[in-house]
């Protein structure tokens, strides 16, 4: 499949180089250090340009094209760079975009702007930031069919209950798949013989209440989140708040401008909004930060302001802290430094996109440990080689370094285990090694 991706910042290179092993890529930019570069970096073919303009899109061959992704840092280019290509040709177009009106708009309208999915960064930030919220202790987090089944990672520390213990030994829930290890940069898919090691973080997918009863064992003293502190009316700390008050949570939002403040306390029901300046040197002295359950830093644009924040408020006394990252190397730095989370929203745009262009029965794909691995939900159909035979037969037809975390039939949670007979029109929540994920898409 030939793909054309439109951007060759942070998103666009994440998705690239996920793509480019299976894939024909050609990168847009107008930046032409930046392409030299990937260029070499990756297997890819590279324009200079504006993607927006046609003789662009046509000498990065549009017309032999299965999808444009737009992924630049202009929402108003992305829209455009898809309405000029799908001028050209019938080709399947992706738009980035930051801007909730133009989500809103394309939900709302059919076939609106020539965009046939659109990924709303913030959105994808918000859901992140807010998706652990209730999770004791879970260091990643993520959601699949429909809510049904939960996936999260935990870091294993001396004190944990389960050091020691085989896969087989802390193996004790109703519906919890020990699925991945990562320990010291190796990825280690686990059998029941396989000893927890301090440092260990290990990935579980299963129902809500297990993974929230795995999660609670191994923080007995921590309890779902009661109060939680927003620091920046930026719209990710608009939207988090909302999303926060649908879960039945009356969160505390801080915003610095008061006309900004006004309008969030119009806005939110729930959340209690004051105007004060969260960079203020004594402001988190007064905020009886011991009684914050978890502070989401989500200042806008501003790495190293949330760092601080978020670090400044764990220093006072909060549980737990999420810091909005604008960059994707911070990540790793931010939670060295002891931020809890460090979400940054151009991966989690990568995440969606690559999801889309995935098999079409692929539903959603979270990547794990900076890509080591994914974890891929998917709808089973006739031609699978994992329906009608039991998960310990058809395992061996898949490659190696692939575990089946989770099953869900209509709607309901089913145990995974290796006399568990797979039907079609199941979803299998699957976790593979990043370099088999394609092999393991095309068989299954």
């Amino acid at each position: 499949m030939r793909v054309i991706i439109a951007g060759a910042g942070q998103v666009g290179t994440r998705v690239a180089a996920a793509l480019d092993a299976n894939h024909d890529i050609v990168m847009i930019d107008v930046n032409t250090e930046r392409i030299d570069r990937l260029r070499y970096d990756l297997d890819v073919l590279t324009v200079p340009g504006d993607s927006s303009a046609i003789e662009t899109l046509r000498e990065a061959g549009i017309k032999d094209a299965d999808i444009l992704i737009a992924s630049t840092d202009s929402d108003e280019i992305n829209i455009i760079t898809c309405g000029t290509a799908r001028a050209l040709t019938d080709v399947t177009t992706v738009a980035r975009v930051k801007n909730l009106k133009y989500i809103d708009t394309w939900d709302q309208a059919k076939n609106v702007f020539d965009v046939d999915f659109m990924v709303g960064s913030n959105l994808l930030t918000v859901a992140a930031a807010a998706g652990g919220i209730g999770l004791p202790a879970a260091q990643n987090f993520d959601v699949f069919a429909g809510g049904t089944v939960q996936m999260a990672e935990f870091e294993i520390k001396p004190d944990s209950p389960i050091l020691g213990q085989t896969i087989s030994e802390a193996d004790v829930y109703d519906a919890l798949t020990f699925a991945v290890i990562f320990r010291n940069g190796a990825t280690i898919f686990p059998t029941g013989k396989t000893r927890i090691q301090p440092g260990d973080n290990v990935v579980v997918t299963g129902r809500p209440d297990s993974v929230h009863s795995f999660g609670t064992e191994l923080a007995p003293r921590e309890t779902g989140p009661q109060n939680v502190l927003i620091i920046g009316g930026s719209d990710t700390g608009y939207h988090t708040s909302r999303l926060l008050e649908e879960r039945g949570l009356r969160p505390h939002l801080i915003e610095t401008d008061a006309d900004r403040a006004r309008e969030l306390s119009e806005r939110l029901s729930a959340t209690t909004v004051r105007n004060k300046d969260p960079t203020d040197r004594d402001f988190l002295e007064n905020e009886r930060m011991a009684d914050v359950d978890v502070v989401v830093a989500a200042l806008a644009h501003d790495s190293e302001e949330n760092l601080l924040a978020a670090l400044r408020a764990k220093r006072e006394g909060a549980d737990q802290s999420v810091a909005i990252v604008d960059h994707g190397e911070y990540v790793d730095l931010f939670e060295d430094a002891g931020v809890d989370i460090a979400v940054n929203p151009r991966r989690a745009t990568a995440r969606e996109i690559i999801e889309f262009i995935r098999d079409q029965d692929t539903q959603n794909v979270a990547l794990l440990e900076d890509n080591q691995a994914e974890v891929i939900e998917i709808r089973i159909d006739t031609d699978s080689v994992l329906a009608g035979q039991p998960i310990s037969e058809a395992i061996g037809d898949l490659p190696e370094d692939v575990v089946i975390g989770a099953l869900t039939r209509n709607g309901s949670y089913r145990m995974p285990r290796g006399d568990t007979v797979i039907e079609p029109g199941d979803h299998a929540v699957i976790l593979a090694d990043s370099d088999v994920v394609e092999d393991t898409i095309e068989r299954l």
